[in-house]
């Protein structure tokens, strides 16, 4: 994964650290103010690849893989969240970053308020791209998530990425149809990004379960820094109406951005690096920047 300073395209570096027991895979690069993105449900460093070169020409980019994802080893027992998030929050002290910005998708904006909620001065904001954890818990869809990590049909159609990649009819499949609103739309590289992920996974079960136990609405009003959400306004795994819930208990603005559905981190990078950027300039500094009065919608097009 490279980022572009200039005429010079660096990479974002792989490491490697154990921490629990945990061999946890991360990337790491970039200059400036510490941001952490931290990815969802089946998901891998690599579902960053097209937004986290965008974010690193301005800030230095922590991408953890959580537990059994991707190139990490699995977690040995756990059931709920708080393991997934103290590991992060150790990834960031081992990178010398005190305290940062976390950038969560679906599940691991679920990590990152659960962060923010148990070391509160480790995140200074956030910003939350469709977090899962309210309707997560409804019987519907707590079904499709247990037959998601059970089956892992993206494992079927990774190891051919490439080829599906190369062609814009092969996509609709390997997206299900839902989880992107235009398939034949996103870049290649986003395309190979999704679906490397599932191929490497050990254990998502764990993770889906902890995310299927944990309604996240108790501790929104302790919430203290400020936030963003970020939603596809064609979003079918997480509707958007989670959103202006999040939006109305956090007290929080949510941008809704047109023609998007779940994965608006690779279907949108440029709208999502645009509301990331000008919501970090305007508080990062502001440390003591009272939350948002009201829940206002826009929508970026």
């Amino acid at each position: 994964m490279y980022y572009q300073v200039g005429t010079e395209a660096k990479p974002l570096e792989e490491r490697y650290a154990e921490l629990d027991g945990v061999r946890l895979r991360y990337l790491v690069g970039g200059d400036g103010p510490p941001l952490v993105l931290v990815h969802g449900l089946a998901g891998s460093a690599s579902n960053w690849i097209e937004l986290a070169p965008l974010l690193a020409r301005r800030f230095r980019v922590l991408i953890p893989e959580l537990a059994g994802h991707g190139r990490s080893s699995p977690v040995p027992s756990v059931a709920t969240l708080d393991s997934f998030a103290e590991h992060v929050a150790g990834l960031m002290a081992l990178e010398g970053m005190p305290a940062a910005a976390l950038v969560g998708h679906s599940l691991g904006g679920t990590v990152a308020l659960r962060l923010a909620t148990l070391r509160p001065d480790r995140v200074r904001a956030l910003v939350l791209a469709a977090p899962a954890g309210i309707t997560s818990s409804t019987n519907r869809s707590a079904y499709v998530i247990r037959m998601m990590v059970t089956f892992r049909p993206g494992r079927v159609v990774s190891p051919f990425r490439r080829v599906i990649a190369a062609h814009a009819s092969l996509r609709y499949p390997a997206f299900w149809g839902w989880q992107v609103s235009d398939p034949a739309a996103i870049s290649a590289r986003a395309v190979e990004g999704f679906l490397e992920g599932p191929g490497l996974h050990q254990d998502v079960v764990t993770a889906g379960r902890a995310l299927i136990n944990h309604d996240p609405r108790q501790e929104l009003d302790g919430i203290r820094c400020p936030v963003l959400l970020l939603w596809g306004a064609r979003d079918m795994m997480v509707p958007l109406a989670d959103g202006f819930e999040f939006a109305r208990r956090l007290r929080a603005r949510i941008r809704v951005i047109a023609d998007c559905a779940h994965l608006l981190i690779g279907e949108r990078p440029d709208a999502c690096a645009d509301a990331i950027g000008a919501f970090l300039d305007r508080v990062l500094d502001l440390d003591e920047l009272p939350r948002e009065a009201e829940a206002l919608g826009e929508v970026l097009r």
